[in-house]
């Protein structure tokens, strides 16, 4: 994609709230355009293209949208249970694809979008947008440099309360509902991410993990926290929720210190500066490291994409297949130590 003089033309499939963050950042984004956008109605596409700039194509149905030769690429922004179906029907297609997360509902059906993905020869990555960021190479680069010696243990979460929502996803088991397959993913990738560079490897796959929940009325985990071990006795405390508001952050603790990350998962949406606050060894007082950037987020998520698009998935520290892999099955254990399961499994 770096050698090709047009811009990357994308289309979205679906049109929620976080269709909307993505078309905002594409816009403002280096090697991407939105050229067409797919809904359940034509209303609700006519509507959403006129928000976000008058994007040409409109079309009333995901299948419509698939079936546009205009369109290079997809961005799935459906509900969870529903990234399957079309990220492979899309991969059908010959369509590239950004898929939001989780890329499914458990390994198994990451599994089948990525053979779908490898078999028609198409670009796939999983839409953890803080991977694409300039304030997460940053702390790749001070973890490799050895800031803060040799890590021990990581502490990551990502909870809030959506309140009274019988009618939305985050509460819904039928839609996927739940911390775990919502906003889990958040700290445990970042774990892995961690994890892997402190042992000079891109990721690292969790040993052992263990975990503890609450399953409300809802019959989604409502908020659960998990401890996981990583290879070379690295320890990291996990936590999510969608029904319990608690601190967003991201500390990380090393033998010569600790680098503590207030903003780890939505730095700079719309570009400027983020701070990462390093500690080091004996010293109360943290260093501020001001981090810098441009980009949009989702815009610098979709510049990912079309870097990459030539060899069909991405470099880390954003997410290639063999991490989604990774990452699905350690959140399927999650899953499975607080006894919650969906329809099928």
């Amino acid at each position: 994609m770096t050698k090709q003089e047009t811009k990357l033309r994308w289309g979205i499939l679906a049109t929620g709230h976080i269709a909307g963050a993505f078309a905002e950042g594409v816009r403002h984004s280096q090697a991407g355009t939105i050229v067409a956008v797919g809904s359940r109605s034509q209303e609700s596409a006519d509507r959403f293209a006129e928000q976000f700039g008058g994007i040409p194509n409109r079309h009333p149905s995901y299948e419509s949208l698939l079936a546009d030769p205009e369109v290079d690429a997809v961005y799935i922004a459906t509900p969870h249970p529903m990234h399957r179906q079309w990220a492979i029907s899309a991969a059908g297609a010959g369509k590239h694809i950004l898929c939001e997360k989780p890329i499914g509902m458990n390994s198994i059906e990451a599994e089948e979008i990525i053979a779908a993905a490898r078999e028609n020869d198409v670009f796939l990555m999983e839409a953890y947008m803080y991977r694409c960021s300039a304030q997460t190479a940053e702390v790749v680069r001070l973890i490799d440099e050895g800031a803060i010696g040799e890590v021990k243990s990581i502490e990551a979460s990502f909870s809030f309360d959506i309140g009274p929502d019988p009618e939305g996803r985050h509460l819904n088991k039928a839609l996927g509902g739940g911390g775990i397959l919502d906003v889990g993913g958040y700290p445990m990738s970042m774990a892995m991410l961690v994890a892997g560079v402190a042992k000079g490897q891109p990721f690292a796959e969790p040993d052992a993990i263990k975990a503890l929940g609450h399953i409300g009325e809802s019959g989604v985990d409502e908020y659960t926290s998990a401890v996981a071990l990583f290879p070379g006795g690295i320890t990291a405390r996990l936590s999510c929720g969608v029904a319990l508001e608690e601190p967003i952050n991201v500390s990380i603790a090393g033998t010569e210190g600790r680098l503590f990350i207030p903003l780890p998962w939505k730095p700079a949406q719309r570009g400027g500066a983020t701070q990462l606050h390093l500690f080091r060894r004996g010293n109360d007082v943290a260093e501020v490291i001001e981090v810098v950037s441009g980009d949009y987020l989702y815009g610098a998520e979709a510049d990912t994409v079309a870097r990459f698009l030539d060899v069909r998935q991405a470099q880390s520290p954003a997410m290639n297949w063999e991490e989604t892999l990774c990452l699905m099955r350690s959140l399927d254990c999650w899953r499975r130590e607080i006894g919650l399961y969906y329809q099928g499994e």
